[in-house]
């Protein structure tokens, strides 16, 4: 059998699959004939559970310190409180049922009763609660717990999506790659397959679901191709392609400490986009001159209550010093969305990402805006810190975001705290309005960021998670490169740079246009960095830049990527 989908992540990978269910089993009532039976059966099911918890625990503390074991600890503690397991016991015993109903009619009430607590830790404890409950469901039922810590052989991931949680517990020991029913190119799971640098294929329908557990799969994520239970020549082929790919890594790898520079010696910078902080390591291995785009929300999720503001300033220093003198340019808080925190309680919003998030949220809960600012500040002194404010569609807004900034910045130099000495401050430019006024924003920064997965799908009016509308992502659709255009020549005017940091920026079509239209800096996911750098050695800046005003005024996508295609061969184009 043979899939087809979006590919997302470049690769190739070979492994069998490991199926990642994100539906809830909810059982029915069934009266049993022996509810002392019944009950032993459930015990002997949270045995097991304590067993995979504890193991999976020694082995988080081993690879990722205590502080991640910590959430393996609290589910322990679920499984000894008698409070809960013994209420389902009791509720097997007084009703004589199941005690896969018993065990989700009980875990369900504690869920709920938890989440209607003021205390935020408290509410945080339902979701280890339904987790818990998750892993003894399974051995109830007879089926594999779905646990991504608990890993121990090589796989591909098949699911019908993968949460930004989902991919950061991912164990590169033994995932090869993943591929999902839904998502894009510019979905959240697809941008952490790339800043993890494993293969990945998204959006590839219902019929990856279908896929038999265990099946052997080849995922090939350069052309979006999934072979099922491939035949022994198609198994060899795609060996020897899979060792080509890897070769062709290995060669790109002498560019790691070469300057990005055109062939007409035009110097450019080639960052990275990082999710969390084991992504620094990547960065520097492949040879990134800074860090473009340092995601914050990493520290905000997989957790029950906000970061501190000393949480918070140990991954900035972490970072700065890491990459230090490489410019990082920190993004605040961009939370909304598709990217939700659950014990902020944020009020469901009909279309969230034309709602309340990232900077507007910030503005609106100057409490958590003022605590990042403060450990952002606190940073600073210890490397090349760029702040930058997301989502900005307004001067007001932008004008408040450094209001705030300079109180804070103000209140810690009386404190006696040492700050440096100048921190350039950016926003990002991924709204249309903020675009066509990029010259009314260009006196208040010191840098312009476009970020390219926002300012497509709000420029062409259509969502980046709906598979329906995919055809409208059309990064170099004339309207786009005209507003990116526009943006670059009102920063330019300033003095000021402009750098990239959406997905555009890495790929092989767009690259040789934005190297015409000026752009400073292209900031991607780690693994594009050395083939983007390869493809601009060979890019005479002179020539793509009257290429790209060329492009400017066709009518097309699909004729602007067959221009660039040709003009690459060396093909003539007549007006």
């Amino acid at each position: 059998m043979t899939l087809k989908g979006i590919a997302a992540s470049p690769g190739i990978a070979i492994a069998r699959v490991f199926f990642l269910s994100a539906e809830r089993f909810v059982p029915d009532r069934q009266i049993v004939p022996d509810s002392s039976a019944e009950i032993l059966r459930f015990r002997s099911s949270v045995s097991v559970a304590q067993a995979e918890i504890e193991a999976i625990r020694i082995s988080t503390e081993e690879k990722l310190g205590a502080d991640k074991a910590e959430i393996f600890e609290g589910h322990l503690m679920i499984l000894e409180d008698p409070d809960f397991i013994d209420a389902i016991a009791m509720k097997i015993e007084e009703e004589n049922i199941n005690a896969e109903y018993a065990l989700h009619e009980t875990s369900q009430s504690f869920v709920e009763l938890l989440q209607g607590m003021d205390d935020e830790l408290l509410r945080g404890r339902a979701v280890d609660i339904e987790d818990v409950s998750g892993r003894i469901m399974s051995h109830l039922r007879g089926t594999p717990h779905m646990d991504l810590a608990g890993m121990s052989e090589e796989c591909i991931i098949v699911a019908r999506d993968l949460t930004p949680s989902d991919t950061a517990q991912l164990d590169l020991d033994y995932v090869r790659g993943f591929i999902t029913e839904v998502g894009s190119r510019t979905s959240h799971s697809a941008i952490m397959a790339r800043s993890l640098e494993i293969p990945a294929i998204v959006g590839a329908g219902s019929a990856v679901l279908d896929i038999a557990p265990h099946a052997l799969v080849v995922l090939d994520a350069n052309q979006g191709i999934v072979l099922v239970n491939p035949s022994d020549d198609e198994l060899a082929d795609y060996q020897a392609k899979k060792q080509a790919d890897d070769l062709r890594r290995t060669e790109l790898s002498r560019l790691r400490e070469l300057p990005s520079l055109s062939k007409d010696g035009k110097r450019v910078e080639l960052a990275a986009n990082i999710g969390k902080l084991d992504d620094i390591q990547r960065a520097i291995d492949n040879g990134a001159e800074g860090i473009g785009l340092f995601r914050t929300e990493f520290l905000y999720m997989g957790r029950s209550t906000l970061p501190t503001e000393e949480e918070q300033f140990t991954s900035y220093k972490y970072a700065l010093e890491k990459m230090n003198p490489k410019p990082v340019v920190i993004r605040t808080l961009d939370i909304g969305g598709d990217k939700e925190l659950p014990y902020m309680e944020l009020p469901k919003e009909s279309n969230p990402f034309l709602g309340q998030r990232a900077l507007r949220l910030c503005l609106d809960r100057q409490d958590l805006f003022r605590t990042q600012l403060r450990a952002l500040l606190r940073a600073s002194r210890y490397g090349n810190l760029k702040i930058m404010f997301p989502m900005i569609a307004v001067l007001e807004e932008l004008l408040e975001a450094k209001r705030l900034l300079e109180e804070e910045k103000q209140k810690l130099i009386a404190e006696g705290v040492e700050l440096a000495e100048h921190i350039e401050i950016g926003m990002m430019i991924e709204i249309p309005a903020a675009a066509i006024a990029a010259d009314l924003f260009a006196p208040e920064v010191d840098f312009f960021s476009i970020g390219t997965n926002d300012l497509v799908q709000y420029t062409m009016a259509a969502d980046r998670m709906n598979e329906t509308v995919a055809y409208l992502y059309q990064p170099w659709h004339p309207s786009l490169l005209r507003l990116i255009r526009f943006v670059i020549q009102a920063a330019e005017k300033e003095g000021k740079w402009v750098g990239m940091c959406g997905e555009m920026a890495g790929d092989a079509t767009a690259i040789p246009l934005l190297l015409g239209l000026g752009l400073h800096e292209f900031s991607m996911s780690a693994g594009g960095i050395l083939p983007a750098r390869e493809l601009i050695s060979q890019l005479n800046q002179a020539e793509w830049s009257s290429h790209a005003v060329q492009a400017l005024s066709m009518r097309s996508t699909k004729e602007i990527t067959q221009f660039v295609e040709d003009t690459q061969k060396g093909v003539t184009h007549h007006d």
